[in-house]
């Protein structure tokens, strides 16, 4: 029996076991080439058989129309908050974001390196536990485009409904929620995500981006975060992230032969209900976030005494329910359920905490 630790940790993070035993299998000799997918060539008529059978299963498991391109890139989701306003923040240089927390505070950073930034709203006034709401007179109708995160990892909190920018494009950092929950993609212009917390081991990012939108970049946009070039070399320019694709590979063909979206998003909102319920009905823990708000793949909770938190967390280590710790900005706990966590893993949890609060 594998001596196997629950691991919440927000990422880089847990991975199905069966992909990883598949990778073991694979490790010295993937498919009778000889070799490890580690040590092949990028150019190679086997490896290209994983990167475009990545794309084609990325294509069907959400549902990506014709007219998006999709890219397998490196540099992780942050490299994207400065290569999004050199591709496509050029026309009125003007871009809205609404603020979240520290991804989309990030964002912005970056991006008023280049263009104009609005921010449209924030949930800053309540340490960002909420989504702001907006309405379509919000937004700048000449900006180039609108930035959100859709999962705020650190805080908990998720968007439940798309908000409605007119004919702006909308750009949405999905990487700590991408394949949670089904997504009309053709509601955005960009979607893009870091591999390391949902999809697979860190080194990868996928950016799905619309067809108009690529070849619109500023001339002294660098060649690696140009879109455009990217998406003619198919994402092979230079040698990409080759193992961490493969594993994604790995990923997604768990996640079909599981059911696709739809199966994984009753998991993931049965595994958050059984985790809520007991946070609401504790006398001990406490959820941060309340409403319909609240993240399925990410949960902060606290105790209300920094102590006791020390306590529950060394305790809850001891026991085998490891990267408990909320982030070093906001303190507490957080329990990061994403697909690969078993429902058993939340459910023990929870029969943890409660013998906790007892004694």
């Amino acid at each position: 029996m594998l001596n196997r630790v629950y691991n919440f940790s927000s990422g880089p993070a847990v991975l199905p076991e069966a992909v990883l035993l598949k990778a073991q299998e694979e490790m010295l000799n993937y498919c009778g080439s000889g070799m490890s997918v580690m040590e092949m060539s990028h150019r190679s008529k086997v490896y290209e058989e994983i990167i475009y059978g990545t794309e084609k299963l990325f294509r069907e498991l959400m549902n990506i129309p014709s007219n998006y391109k999709v890219l397998f890139l490196q540099g992780g989701a942050s490299t994207q908050f400065a290569a999004i306003p050199l591709n496509i923040g050029n026309k009125s240089g003007l871009v809205d974001i609404i603020g979240t927390g520290m991804w989309t505070n990030r964002a912005e950073a970056e991006a008023r390196k280049f263009c104009a930034v609005n921010v449209v709203a924030t949930s800053k006034d309540k340490t960002f536990t909420y989504i702001p709401e907006t309405k379509r007179e919000d937004f700048s109708p000449n900006a180039d485009y609108v930035h959100i995160c859709w999962n705020n990892t650190i805080y908990g909190t998720k968007y439940t409904d798309i908000p409605d920018v007119g004919n702006v494009p909308l750009v949405a950092d999905m990487s700590s929620c991408i394949l949670s929950e089904k997504i009309d993609v053709s509601k955005f212009g960009i979607i893009f995500a870091g591999a390391q917390k949902n999809i697979g081991p860190a080194g990868l990012t996928v950016v799905i981006i619309r067809d108009d939108l690529i070849g619109l970049h500023r001339e002294s946009t660098p060649t690696m975060l140009t879109y455009e070039i990217q998406a003619k070399n198919d994402s092979l320019y230079n040698t990409p992230p080759t193992y961490s694709i493969y594993i994604c590979k790995l990923v997604l063909e768990w996640l079909k032969d599981l059911g696709g979206v739809e199966k994984i998003q009753e998991i993931n909102e049965r595994k958050a209900k059984a985790f809520y319920d007991f946070l609401d009905s504790s006398k001990l823990f406490k959820a941060t976030v309340y409403g319909k708000d609240r993240s399925i793949m990410n949960i902060p909770f606290v105790t209300g005494d920094e102590e006791l938190d020390k306590k529950f967390i060394a305790a809850a280590t001891e026991a085998g329910f490891v990267n408990l710790k909320g982030h070093r900005s906001v303190g507490g706990m957080r329990a990061s359920i994403y697909n690969a966590m078993p429902e058993q893993g939340v459910y023990e949890l929870v029969e943890f905490m409660k013998k906790f609060e007892n004694k």
